[in-house]
């Protein structure tokens, strides 16, 4: 069980865990385990590449070490696990990393040990497939020898004003007593507090629905945004006027990408057709944000085709390639896939990203350019809004007769030539 001389062991050190390490290290002996040699070698030079933590904040953090040897799991009694929980190719939950990181946790935890899952997951996979994994590696029975908890990560990449501390935590344990524990710890961390919930699978279910709500909004938007181009309204004047309305909730339309919004609905697909029942408006909403990044590219050709412009050898300029603003996160980011349409035209594209490695972006297979030449380009595409981008007009990349596509209504009317 957890107490005040636990020693806590986080597993993954993305942008989940190495926050959620550096705080509890502030109360408990922290290890931060990664599989990943290249990250503990960057976060023990005290850099984070995510910029969710400052190297200051890692130079002072003296309760908390790195590692990506093993071994270190041995001495800790409390086990938090932050991997990611993607998906495959056909939009199925790969539990691969999850799976693996519990056949870790279990061939090192002893008896009395308490494992958190922070990842998230469909309804019933923590006591229904960790706890298995868990059992099978260690030999330990769950709630005799070993507990189990489950607390959603609700981090936003780049905000810097809803941090970790500051979102109220909800927690879960497969006892109470357990739970009530697992309260208690994340209460030492959580200034927002935290929401006990009655059981794991509430959490996990709630985990799911939060981001799924996200989407389904963003769909009705990314929808309206089409109806409307048709009508010739400008989707963006309607939600501001319908905005003045105290109940009505302002979303904008876009893109979705990210590890959160654009995954998780399908976990809670999977698990909902598994038990015979498929969702209809979740399904719809995902299919509409699935093809966004196809319908802007066909807004992109027609908006060249009416003004008499050759896609062929045109010279495209892309502004941002995260999946969202002002943070470095590439993870499942749909502009790649308007990058990709427009080179099959054989457009010249160029993409520029502050905010991006260009190590990370080679990974997409997308190089950046360090920066816009002006004047020189047929087509500007603000595909991300970063702050950088509303100090400047980006009109001054243009030729005389260059077009200007805005797809986060980020720009003055008067400087566009079509937004989304």
């Amino acid at each position: 069980m957890i107490d005040q001389n636990s020693n806590i062991a986080v597993i993954g050190l993305g942008y989940v865990g190495l926050p959620l390490a550096l705080a509890l290290s502030e109360h408990y002996p922290v290890v931060g385990y990664d599989i990943n040699p290249q990250r503990v070698a960057e976060l023990e030079n005290h850099q984070d590449h995510t910029q969710e933590v400052t190297s200051d904040q890692l130079r002072q953090a003296s309760g908390l070490r790195f590692s990506a040897d093993a071994s270190v799991l041995n001495s800790a009694n409390v086990f938090i696990i932050t991997v990611p929980t993607p998906v495959d190719d056909n939009n199925t939950p790969d539990l691969t990393p999850l799976i693996e990181a519990s056949e870790l946790v279990g061939s090192m935890m002893s008896q009395g040990a308490t494992v958190i899952y922070e990842s998230t997951v469909y309804p019933g996979a923590t006591e229904g497939v960790c706890a298995d994994i868990l059992t099978a590696a260690s030999g330990l029975v769950l709630n005799q020898d070993f507990y189990l908890g489950y607390s959603p990560e609700r981090i936003n990449p780049g905000d810097q004003v809803h941090t970790l501390s500051s979102i109220v935590k909800v927690v879960s344990g497969s006892t109470p007593e357990v739970a009530a524990a697992i309260d208690g710890l994340y209460q030492k961390i959580i200034t927002a507090g935290t929401h006990l919930a009655p059981s794991i699978q509430v959490a996990e279910a709630a985990k799911a629905i939060e981001n799924t709500q996200r989407d389904i909004n963003i769909a009705f938007m990314n929808e309206l945004s089409m109806m409307f181009h048709e009508m010739d309204i400008d989707v963006l004047q309607v939600i501001e006027a319908a905005a003045t309305k105290w109940n009505f909730l302002k979303f904008t339309p876009g893109l979705v990408g990210g590890h959160c919004i654009g995954v998780d609905p399908y976990y809670l697909i999977h698990k909902s057709q598994e038990k015979g029942y498929f969702p209809q408006l979740i399904t719809t909403a995902r299919r509409i944000n699935e093809n966004m990044s196809a319908y802007v590219s066909e807004r992109i050709l027609k908006l060249l085709a009416l003004h008499q412009k050759h896609i062929v050898n045109a010279r495209v300029l892309i502004m941002g390639l995260t999946f969202k603003e002002n943070c470095p996160d590439l993870r499942n980011t749909r502009v790649v896939e308007i990058v990709e349409q427009l080179q099959k035209y054989h457009a010249q594209i160029e993409v520029y990203d502050p905010w991006v490695d260009p190590t990370e972006a080679a990974i997409l297979q997308q190089p950046l350019i360090a920066q816009p030449e002006p004047e020189q380009y047929d087509l500007v595409v603000l595909a991300v809004a970063h702050s950088q981008f509303t100090e400047i007009n980006p009109r001054q990349y243009l030729k005389a007769d260059g077009l200007l596509f805005d797809l986060k209504g980020l720009l003055p009317e008067a400087w566009v030539d079509e937004r989304l």
